[in-house]
């Protein structure tokens, strides 16, 4: 039998084995053996090593924006090839619906961090994290934080039961990072990593070194690993502990996350009776968990906490979905749930229902015996969904995951008892509540979510949109503390951050902006003849400033801009009101006419590279304008960015306008949109 290849240094490499070596992997329908895996013979140091100094020199020299638009590419090409994946996923067990859920799935991810990148991070230069801090009376000595790639590799250890969607969202945010990754694959669904993998280098789309793969053991790979490494782990809580504990990792403080099972639970409302859409939204919901992927999600819902009042009801309800359940063959007409990872993992499942069962009584499903459609029930790893019901204070069922299509049912009488419930589970990575009632769901959400990752509020309003109980998405944080893990993952650029580090740099207000590419308050600023709207965007330079003004504000402005725009509030032209108002004293200008007064001041009318002012950000009004002041505007460029694929560019300027004593009374970002000079 063949051994699986790994793709390391570059090259596909196929360890020297006999048919008997390494460890085997199986068709989860027929049971028939498709290959072993081993990596005897892989120089890991080299492994490690080819990451850093090929990888990771290649993807510091892209900007955020560069690496967004090749995962873009990426995307794009596994889109096209997907039917491919599709295929080679039906061997391990997974129906359509499931292989779509895990290859699609995936692909979103590198979609929506694609997206996340252009839109949230930096064209060019560093990442600043939050504002500049002043750190002195005289504004000569000022800190800034910014984030920069990690000069080392992420080690992404897969679990078995989403071999596409877990590499690409580990892959996503390390690579956006600027950070290579190193995929290890869980033995059971390894083939399938290893054909995504195949694509990926097939795809030429990324830079050399940038993605790794071992198929098989990661060998002596930990004992190489250096402080600026990281490893992400996806899998059980008893091995995320061992890999906790690595002496190397603690030793050298080597960034740890991981995603580990846990017992997560869905909550009915009381307001939730059989009548209402959130019942029924309730039982779809739980049925789905169990069913797809077989309920081998790290998410399924293992508790399904009901009032005391409603547990025959759901039972009943549950149960007769579940019967229409057909196991089987993925490719078999009809059938809706596919089979296990292995028999390995169905009897690790049997063995998990045993211990549950001694607490649990069996209302739907026989864990020993299953019909299958098209296929051989006892060759392929079939396993009928179990239903169980339990009392509350059931110890086993908070504390045993059988991960499979297995959920229990429990009654509860009061928010509080639900709340105590869901927190014995001792840490999950996702919850559900169903209710149409606020203040039920407030109480519980704020209730459990210190034991929760993420948490879904479902309801009438927004069940045809939702993506469900068991969807982590690339937007929000994938993870859950205390037995989930206590990591995170994705979350959208918090995910990307995780694979940087954050310094605080401190110094002149000059030295900043010379480090961070930025022009800095308090640094110098360029004056000249021509004016900053009259020059492209790759002729514009941080500093650059248009200074407009004096203009008087008199108490026509006022009354005319009251009338023009409808805004007749009292500070404005009501004397006596506006007197006795204790910040203001006296009538006093609008904002808004003194933010546009200042466009007045400092825009350039005639045609030229600016092509649109798209916003205006953190706009503050410091002192009131009262008749007579004087307004002037000092603008800025603060920050160039360039769009790759665009014929223009973003501009981000600083804005402050002062009146006639110096003293500011506005400060505010204008956004404008600059073009090119070939455009």
């Amino acid at each position: 039998m063949s051994v699986l290849p790994s793709y390391v240094r570059g090259e596909w490499v196929t360890p020297a084995a006999s048919d008997t070596a390494g460890r085997p992997m199986t068709d989860a329908v027929t049971g028939e053996e498709i290959g072993r895996l081993a990596t005897e013979g892989i120089d890991m140091a080299a492994v490690a090593a080819y990451g850093r100094d090929t990888g990771g020199p290649a993807l510091r020299e892209l900007s955020f924006h560069q690496r967004a638009s090749l995962l873009k590419a990426l995307a794009g090409y596994l889109r096209e090839h997907r039917e491919e994946l599709y295929a080679v996923s039906a061997r391990t067990g997974a129906t359509l619906g499931d292989s779509k859920f895990d290859v699609d799935g995936g692909i979103g991810v590198l979609a929506a961090y694609a997206s996340l990148g252009k839109r949230e991070l930096p064209a060019s230069g560093p990442w600043l994290d939050g504002d500049l801090a002043p750190l002195s009376r005289g504004g000569t000595f000022v800190g800034q934080h910014v984030l920069t790639p990690l000069r080392g590799v992420a080690v992404q250890v897969n679990a078995y039961n989403f071999p596409c969607w877990g590499p690409l969202e580990k892959l996503a945010p390390a690579f956006l990072a600027g950070v290579p990754s190193i995929i290890k694959p869980a033995t059971p669904t390894a083939f399938l990593t290893a054909e995504l993998v195949r694509l990926i280098v097939d795809s030429g789309v990324l830079p050399a070194g940038s993605v790794q793969f071992l198929a098989g053991s990661v060998g002596d790979l930990f004992d190489h690993l250096t402080e600026q490494d990281l490893v992400s782990f996806t899998g059980s809580a008893s091995t995320a502990r061992q890999l906790r504990t690595h002496p190397v990792l603690s030793a050298r403080a080597v960034r740890f996350t991981a995603e580990a099972d846990s017992l997560n639970c869905s909550i009915l409302g009381p307001d939730a009776t059989p009548d209402t859409p959130e019942f029924d939204l309730y039982v779809s919901q739980l049925v789905t968990e169990m069913t797809v992927k077989a309920g081998q999600k790290c998410t399924a819902i293992r508790r399904a906490f009901v009032p005391a009042a409603q547990v025959d009801a759901v039972v009943d309800a549950v149960r007769g979905k579940l019967a229409q359940v057909v196991v089987g063959d993925p490719s078999a007409e009809g059938v809706t749930m596919g089979a296990l990872a292995g028999l390995e993992q169905r009897e690790e499942v049997r063995r998990s229902l045993k211990s549950l069962t001694d607490a649990a009584e069996v209302v739907f499903g026989d864990p020993e015996q299953v019909e299958v459609r098209g296929a051989d029930a006892e060759r392929g790893a079939f396993l009928s969904p179990v239903l169980l019901r339990a009392d509350g204070d059931a110890a086993a069922v908070h504390e045993v995951e059988a991960f499979g299509p297995v959920s229990t049912v429990m009654p509860y009488s009061s928010t509080a008892e639900v709340v105590a419930l869901a927190a014995r589970g001792q840490g999950s990575l996702a919850g559900s509540v169903v209710t149409a009632d606020p203040d039920f769901a407030r109480e519980v959400v704020l209730g459990v979510a210190p034991w929760h990752g993420r948490l879904l509020v479902l309801d009438r309003a927004d069940a045809k949109e939702s993506t469900g109980h068991g969807s982590p998405m690339p937007q929000l944080v994938h993870g859950g503390p205390g037995r989930a893990g206590g990591g995170e993952e994705m979350g959208g650029v918090r995910g990307v951050a995780h694979h940087m580090q954050r310094t605080a740099i401190q110094g002149s207000p000059d030295m900043l902006s010379a480090i961070t590419g930025r022009w800095v308050p308090g640094s110098a600023r360029t004056i000249t003849d021509e004016h900053p709207f009259r020059k492209h965007l790759e002729d514009l330079r941080p500093g650059d400033t248009v200074v407009g003004g004096p203009r008087p504000v008199t108490e026509a402005d006022v009354e005319h801009f009251a009338e023009f725009t409808g805004d007749t509030f009292y500070a404005h032209l009501d004397a006596e009101a506006a007197a006795a108002n204790p910040f203001f004293g006296e009538r006093v200008a609008h904002g808004y006419l003194v933010v546009s007064f200042a466009a007045g001041l400092f825009v350039d009318p005639a045609p030229g590279p600016v092509l649109a002012n798209f916003g205006v950000d953190n706009l503050r009004f410091l002192t009131p304008v009262k008749f007579g002041d004087e307004l002037t505007i000092t603008l800025t460029a603060k920050d160039i960015s360039p769009r790759a694929s665009a014929a223009y560019g973003e501009v981000r300027w600083d804005a402050e306008v002062v009146n006639v004593a110096g003293e500011p009374v506005a400060k505010y970002d204008v956004l404008t949109l600059v073009a090119k000079r070939d455009a």
